[in-house]
């Protein structure tokens, strides 16, 4: 699906006045950003501001708070001002002069950051001076990790370029892919995910990028994690060598610096959360409560029914446990409207359920980690983690989703007693946790509710099986045994809390052969 911007660029077809004026901004920008740009290898946020008073390089970016005191085109503070963004977040303080200079950038910030501005203003900066028009090309490409991420970036893109005389297309799964290849060309700016622009590449008739211009991997981390290195390995040999790249990730990975030797040249490594005290947002208060496996279900409960109204994230280890939960506290009326959002529900179904999410002012939502990384929940006000995350950089991300940018949000953990090992990696990774008791006994049992919704419900006490048997067998596979060991826990108390009389049969453990509910998958 393709959105543009009006005409070509640079006056093509209009008033010789106007092509004047373009050009006498551009000569103006390019002079701005050669006398403001910051000193190669330094990072702006770790250098004192400079009063403006101080010669030579007193004008310098560093230190500039406020989009309108930055060298950008007409068109773009146009579009800054009407989506109503005055002040540059640290990301974007330290990526921003780096990049209007031209040069590659490997960023790691935190999420909820705001670091789609940080790409998507140089990118529009970048095609403006060049006077940028329709028949140019393919000038931007941006690759996401994810559907949800490319709309997210898209929009954004749409909301900041809206002043620009540039066409835009988004290219992701679950899409037509013939309509997208009777637009694909005409675009010059494209956002994507890995597997659809190959595709596109292999399939699509004229289809290039060696016009392109400026490459932006947004949660390259991320894109490595899902496996699909080989897929940017192909992309990136499709790809002209000169060129800006832009890459950006939540946790400076190493896996991030090999990508760093594949497609960037001499770049800068702007970390914005390695100088700060703690690896979360500022204003989130985070909680870590311990909480025994079959007390889980009436614990989320409680605390959805004293929280009607709030808006919760609340994030389960598989897709059949939170298929389970929101099948289960659906039917159990909480008072606040229950969804889902995990990986094996189709696009339009995710989509809904997103856009639903955000509009309401109250409701909970049980969630996997695809629905985590790079989502941009607006005001949730808890993101509470029912099962412990694999590791750190996962812990970070699921409660970045609430106190993004500056508003304030809560997070809490709930820890098995065999998990408490996570709560000394997360103080070590320098995640600021407070330690709360749960009042256990004020919780309303809720077991013989759900044993009496299952025993009405043969598919929902199927679902069940397959939900229990998912979460033992992540346990299972997780390779940190240290947090993670299924032999700790409780298999007949965690089923019988989830209203099944015996436990289902484990074929993953040792002598739990036979038939039964199956691995469950995940």
């Amino acid at each position: 699906g393709g959105r543009g911007g009006r005409g070509g660029r640079g006056g093509r077809g209009r008033g010789g006045g106007r092509v004047k004026a373009v050009d006498r901004e551009i000569e103006e920008l390019e002079g701005a950003i050669e006398a403001t740009k910051p000193e190669k290898g330094t990072n702006p946020l770790a250098v004192a501001p400079r009063k403006s008073s101080e010669k030579g390089l007193g004008a310098s970016l560093v230190g500039v708070r406020k989009f309108k005191d930055v060298p950008l085109s007409t068109p773009t503070q146009r579009g800054l001002a009407d989506a109503r963004f005055k002040e540059l977040t640290a990301i974007q303080r330290a990526t921003i002069p780096h990049a209007l200079a031209g040069r590659d950038v490997l960023g790691a910030a935190k999420t909820g950051s705001g670091k789609t501005l940080a790409f998507v203003i140089p990118l529009l900066e970048s095609l403006y001076r060049a006077k940028w028009g329709r028949q140019d090309g393919i000038g931007g490409l941006v690759i996401a990790p994810t559907r949800e991420l490319a709309m997210q970036i898209f929009q954004q893109l749409l909301a900041a370029g809206k002043h620009h005389s540039l066409s835009a297309g988004l290219l992701i799964g679950g899409k037509n892919v013939k309509e997208e290849k009777d637009t694909v060309n005409k675009m010059n700016v494209l956002v994507c995910t890995p597997g659809r622009l190959l595709q596109h590449m292999d399939e699509t008739p004229m289809f290039d990028c060696v016009t392109l211009r400026i490459l932006v991997l947004d949660e390259a981390d991320r894109i490595l994690d899902m496996g699909f290195a080989a897929t940017l390995t192909a992309i990136l040999e499709n790809l002209p060598k000169r060129r800006q790249t832009l890459c950006f990730s939540a946790t400076q990975t190493k896996s991030v610096k090999d990508l760093a030797r594949l497609s960037l040249r001499d770049p800068e490594y702007l970390a914005v959360h390695a100088e700060s005290a703690s690896a979360t947002p500022p204003k989130l208060t985070q909680l870590v409560a311990t909480c025994a496996l079959e007390k889980k279900m009436e614990t989320l409960w409680a605390f959805i029914k004293s929280h009607l109204a709030c808006k919760t994230l609340i994030f389960l280890s598989s897709c059949k446990q939170v298929r389970f939960a929101h099948e289960m506290f659906r039917r159990m009326r909480p008072g606040v409207p229950i969804a889902m959002l995990h990986g094996r529900m189709k696009q339009k179904a995710r989509m809904g359920t997103f856009r639903s999410f955000c509009d309401a002012k109250h409701a909970a939502l049980f969630a996997t980690d695809v629905a985590a990384r790079g989502l941009d929940f607006p005001a949730v006000d808890w993101v509470v983690q029912a099962d412990c995350p694999e590791d750190v950089p996962c812990y970070i991300h699921r409660v970045g989703r609430t106190a993004r940018y500056t508003s304030e949000g809560k997070g809490l953990l709930l820890l098995t007693p065999s998990e408490a090992a996570f709560a000394k990696e997360l103080a070590a990774a320098k995640v600021p946790l407070k330690t709360m008791k749960l009042n256990q006994a004020k919780n309303r049992p809720i077991t013989s509710s759900i044993q009496g919704l299952l025993g009405k419900d043969s598919d929902l006490k199927y679902l069940a099986q397959r939900a229990v048997v998912s979460y033992l067998r992540s346990v299972y596979l997780q390779p940190n045994k240290a947090v993670f060991d299924v032999d700790a826990l409780d298999v007949e108390a965690y089923s019988h809390s989830m209203g099944l009389p015996n436990p289902p049969r484990l074929r993953f453990l040792k002598g739990g052969g036979g038939a039964g509910a199956g691995a469950g998958g995940s």
